[in-house]
């Protein structure tokens, strides 16, 4: 069969244009790479062998906080961000409550969560629903627990602003996407004495976080802390083979740099890693 590559890179077979675009094997290269070494430590993981994940305080300090709020007979209140469903964000946030409120299904600890949006409440109330299931205390829950806040950021800071000052929790925890609420919320929180966890991966609100909260996860580490906290095989194979991904991507970029900078690299690489 007759093939030959256009001006543009497209390769021609047969009369049918488009079947390959030889200036993108960049990312075939990466998209192989990449999953060959997560489901290379899903499989590890799969077979039980430990595999290290960084400690992250802000994690390790959950239990006790709902300890202290069991101990002291006062709530636990948990924000899983202000966005919508559809942000990756309110998605970990809510992976996060799942293995929340397990902890405070086990101590039987009140647990509040003001959700601002309808569709993150219905995740809420069935991400609750199942881990009290899964503790057996089913009948523990409480029909108050998933509270839906109807409105905009602002009047949603201002009810849950109350609830802390009313309720008095003993824990607050944070963790999602926030916006121009976030210092509102986690000021007030500070105020009552509650030890407070945030974790957000927007760059504006994390200085209000790390002034106003005990313990902050940063970036990335919003969207690790499920996979830590749930020791879960999948997850953690797919951490630990993006990390390591990473670690070649970094490699490559400095290989690179001291390449091009020496003039001693083949014209290959170079197509390899340009995309036009």
């Amino acid at each position: 069969m007759l093939a030959w590559v256009d001006s543009v890179g497209w390769v021609i077979a047969a009369g049918v244009p488009g079947l390959i675009r030889t200036d993108r094997l960049n990312a075939l290269v990466l998209l192989i790479v990449f999953s060959i070494v997560v489901i290379y430590f899903i499989r590890r993981a799969a077979r039980g062998e430990k595999l290290y994940v960084r400690p992250l305080a802000g994690l390790q300090a959950v239990e006790e906080a709902v300890g202290r709020a069991t101990e002291m007979g006062k709530p636990v209140l948990f924000i899983p961000g202000t966005g919508d469903i559809d942000e990756i964000q309110t998605i970990a946030g809510l992976s996060i409550l799942g293995l929340v409120a397990k902890v405070t299904a086990r101590y039987e600890t009140p647990l509040l969560v003001p959700v601002l949006y309808p569709m993150p409440m219905a995740a809420a109330q069935e991400v609750v629903r199942e881990s009290y299931i899964d503790e057996g205390k089913a009948d523990h829950l409480r029909p108050e627990t998933v509270q839906y806040i109807a409105g905009e950021s602002f009047s949603y800071s201002a009810r849950v602003g109350g609830m802390m000052l009313r309720e008095k929790p003993a824990a607050n925890i944070f963790m999602g996407t926030f916006h121009a609420e976030s210092l509102l919320i986690s000021e007030v929180g500070q105020s009552t004495g509650a030890i407070q966890i945030a974790g957000t991966a927007e760059p504006e609100q994390l200085p209000f976080f790390i002034a106003a909260c005990d313990y902050t996860l940063i970036g990335e580490e919003l969207y690790a802390a499920s996979a830590y906290l749930s020791q879960e095989s999948k997850m953690l194979g797919s951490l630990k083979g993006q990390d390591l991904v990473k670690m070649i991507i970094i490699f490559c970029l400095l290989a690179g740099i001291l390449a091009v900078t020496f003039g001693v690299y083949p014209e290959f690489v170079v197509d390899l890693f340009t995309a036009n």
